[in-house]
């Protein structure tokens, strides 16, 4: 990286980086309470390097939660968080950053009227000539930005027009390949496909495979079974706050997936009272003893 000076998302230096193959980030019997109420409790989950842990789960779920704890935005008050097999306790998302840990949340944190290369290195810019007169260094910074995107597969004709005037899986790539240039390790998407339509769809879920062919671990949290399916090494399905069901993926099949994310219990649960209901199709809906108990996956759970 040729910016001046130490940023937040600054590479890890030598002497920081993980000396061992294990997981880069870890839950073990994690959790948060907000006073009275308890938003996640007794979550295990574990991400290595080239590698795509989907998250799924419901509104309510606590996937928002789960995001905080990992990113540094809120502590968690049982259980305990691992880096490189050592506990940490983050207090701000720029300690999270500092061990390679970045988010990208679904407003991007961009701003649309500025340029790509702009918004590429937003709050990270890179200068040049003597200090105290230093000034932007814009051509390196357009070229580093466009070298950068080209190397995750992204070509973009102009790096001058507004960030707003690309699509939203556009966009999507281009915070991607940001974090990626920045020295992340582990990368948290935030419901990246909520908004877009299914072509969009499919150009992110391209880059979440480049960013873990990259070498990336990769958190991907939505609540589409169909999206995390095709490109998810691991599933974890969170249900009001604790963890359904955590499975590699060849222990889970779409379906299977899709039962738990749907609430497939209740619904089988509910399918006799269904039946009775005109207009209601139940011959798709699995019988309860039809679903198979939840897998707790331990380990390494890389396919």
């Amino acid at each position: 990286m040729t910016s001046n000076g130490p940023t937040a998302g600054e590479i890890l230096l030598e002497d920081e980086k993980p000396a061992s193959d294990g997981p880069i980030v870890e839950l073990r019997g994690t959790g948060k309470a907000y006073g009275n109420v308890r938003a996640l409790h007794g979550v295990d989950l574990s991400v290595g390097a080239r590698q795509v842990t989907c998250v799924l789960g419901d509104n309510g779920a606590g996937k928002s939660t789960l995001i905080k704890i990992i990113s540094g935005l809120h502590q968690h008050t049982e259980g305990d968080v691992l880096v490189d097999g050592a506990p940490v306790r983050f207090t701000s998302p720029r300690e999270a950053l500092a061990k390679g840990i970045a988010t990208v949340y679904q407003d991007l944190a961009t701003v649309p009227l500025m340029p790509v290369w702009r918004n590429f290195f937003l709050g990270s810019e890179m200068t040049k000539g003597p200090w105290p007169v230093r000034r932007l260094d814009i051509a390196r910074m357009k070229q580093t930005a466009d070298t950068e995107l080209r190397n995750m597969g992204i070509v973009l004709d102009d790096l001058d027009q507004p960030i707003g005037t690309l699509s939203g899986g556009q966009r999507q790539s281009v915070a991607i390949a940001r974090a990626v240039y920045f020295g992340a390790r582990v990368l948290i998407l935030d419901e990246p496909t909520a908004a877009l339509g299914v072509k969009q769809s499919g150009v992110v879920l391209k880059y979440i495979a480049a960013a873990r062919d990259r070498g990336l671990g990769v958190i991907f949290i939505t609540h589409n079974p169909h999206h995390a399916y095709m490109v998810g090494d691991h599933f974890s399905v969170l249900r009001l706050g604790t963890l359904e069901l955590s499975a590699a993926r060849n222990e889970v099949s779409l379906e299977e997936l899709t039962n738990h994310m749907a609430g497939g219990a209740e619904l089988a649960a509910l399918k006799h009272e269904l039946a009775q209901v005109r207009g209601v199709d139940v011959e798709e809906l699995p019988e309860k003893e039809d679903l198979t108990a939840p897998v707790v996956a331990s380990g390494d759970s890389k396919t």
